[in-house]
């Protein structure tokens, strides 16, 4: 009878499985399809019968299944793997490798299985990502070349998840640079240089369009009284106020920002900023006291193209607003004669 040729080389088999194992952790942008083709080529090279990967989430506990091969009912699997006793979990808790361990199928036959936990190394720690294992129909024996081929599958498959989770955290560290770099961190109000140039949008739109554009200043008042006498604590947490009514209160096309110490702006389309502004103040007087202390603010509002044709003059104009408020006493809104006058 003719020979299969090296494809029945048991040796083979573990070489392709190998080199099929590491080709898709290279080059696998879906984690649950890189792990699927990992495991796949263990179950291929070793002939198992079946076989699964679990993960374990760094923020919750238990398993969760993240491949499986050759099994009816995956979902059965996975509700077992609760119990502590159950070998994928026992990888995981013990983080040790187990071979040749018999086991029962629902329908009662006998199988073989080998279970190997997840390993990765940083920091100096070993980190357990999860567990893979394999199963075989009874009666079969693991030698020490397909131990020590899961154990390469167990490292590819470990190193996988640990590539995902890196990219992963990194995207989260540039979305979350990408915030700061837009936000005041105390507030997480709009900062003054995204006020800026949400600000300079606007006004290149509007005069596009032939519209007008609103730019109220707010002032908290006493604010550097309050800050001397109380402390720094107590004019942080005024700020935080001020800032959520000022968020829960303007319009969804509007824009707010902190742009100084105890100063506030907010970008309005249209001319409704006085408005918007008075409701603004009207909401900031509700605020309960803060160490003793009511809580209010000032504002001066102006319009363009009537007060400023750019964002300078604009500035200027609600600037000179804002000291004849606060000129004027404690919670009050001045306007520019163009807006007085609207």
């Amino acid at each position: 009878m003719a020979s299969d040729g090296p494809s029945s080389d048991p040796r083979s088999r573990l070489t392709r499985g190998l080199s099929a194992a590491i080709a898709a952790a290279a080059s696998g942008d879906v984690p649950d399809a890189t792990l699927q083709a990992i495991l796949d080529a263990g179950v291929a090279a070793l002939d198992a019968a079946m076989g699964a990967i679990f993960l374990a989430d760094p923020d919750r506990p238990g398993l969760s299944l993240a491949a499986s091969s050759g099994m009816a009912d995956p979902s059965r699997l996975a509700a077992d793997v609760a119990d502590p006793a159950h070998p994928f979990t026992q990888a995981v808790t013990s983080r040790t490798a187990t071979f040749d361990r018999m086991a029962t199928t629902p329908d009662g036959a006998m199988f073989v299985g080998a279970y190997l936990p997840l390993i990765v190394r940083s920091g100096g720690v070993d980190a357990v990502l999860g567990s893979v294992g394999l199963g075989w129909p009874a009666p079969r024996d693991i030698d020490d070349a397909e131990r020590g081929f899961l154990g390469d599958i167990a490292a590819i498959a470990a190193i996988a998840i640990d590539r995902v989770r890196l990219a992963s955290t990194a995207s989260e560290r540039s979305e979350w640079f990408e915030r700061m770099a837009h936000t005041d961190p105390l507030t997480g109000l709009a900062n003054e240089r995204t006020v800026s140039r949400i600000l300079e949008l606007e006004l290149t739109r509007a005069g596009r369009q032939g519209s007008e554009v609103s730019l109220a200043m707010f002032d908290v008042d006493d604010f550097r009284a309050a800050n001397a006498a109380d402390g720094p604590q107590v004019g942080d947490d005024i700020l935080r106020r001020v800032a959520a009514v000022l968020a829960e209160t303007v319009r969804l096309v509007d824009t707010v920002g902190r742009i100084g110490g105890d100063e506030f702006v907010l970008v309005a389309p249209g001319s409704a900023g006085a408005l918007v502004a008075r409701r603004v103040l009207d909401g900031i007087s509700a605020l309960p006291v803060v160490a003793g202390r009511s809580v209010s603010v000032s504002a001066g509002v102006a319009c363009f193209p009537a007060d400023g044709t750019d964002s300078e003059s604009l500035i200027a104009a609600a600037a000179a607003a804002l000291q004849r408020a606060k000129d004027g006493g404690a919670g009050t809104v001045a306007a520019t004669e163009s807006v007085s006058g609207s």
